[in-house]
């Protein structure tokens, strides 16, 4: 049930963002970008989310089927880095539709390189969004604004786990 209003609040917001794509700036959208990165605002960003977590609990999962924190991790690097090598221009391969793919394990020697992989795209998607002239900017906001929510719906997730688990701050 609880999912169920997430994802209604979640599809909510999505559209009226669409509905306000043409009143959007950049400087905006940056904010938004930081805010679901590293600048804490109305809520935990994903690096303050993954700090401090073992790789031990970055992979654990429930009884019910939900990803574990690393999975969702691995989730954001795939559709960011997607994102970021599409910004500058670089060819994206083809997609197969098979999103299940993208939450993959990560081992514990990987977690930390996964942490810091994530933090460095993130950051690069901020720098070539404040590079962008008007012309650019129009066209890639819906897709940036997309990504922002997305990062964030995930985020939470990942703060969830934690807080059920008693790995959240005290």
């Amino acid at each position: 049930m609880k999912t169920l209003q997430l994802l209604f609040i979640l599809s909510f917001l999505i559209g009226g963002l669409q509905q306000a794509f043409g009143q959007i700036d950049q400087e905006f959208l940056v904010k938004q970008l930081e805010y679901s990165h590293t600048n804490e605002n109305w809520f935990a960003p994903v690096n303050t989310a993954m700090d401090d977590l073992s790789a031990k609990n970055a992979n654990w999962h429930d009884d019910s089927g939900n990803h574990s924190i690393a999975q969702l991790v691995s989730h954001l690097v795939f559709w960011n880095e997607r994102l970021l090598k599409a910004m500058q221009g670089n060819d994206v391969a083809e997609f197969d539709g098979n999103n299940d793919l993208t939450f993959s394990e990560i081992s514990e020697e990987d977690w930390k390189n996964m942490t810091q992989k994530l933090d460095q795209i993130l950051s690069d998607i901020e720098e070539e969004t404040k590079k962008m002239n008007e012309e650019q900017f129009a066209g890639w906001k819906e897709t940036l604004a997309n990504i922002a929510a997305h990062n964030a719906y995930h985020t939470g997730q990942i703060v969830y786990i934690r807080k059920q688990n008693g790995w959240w701050r005290n």
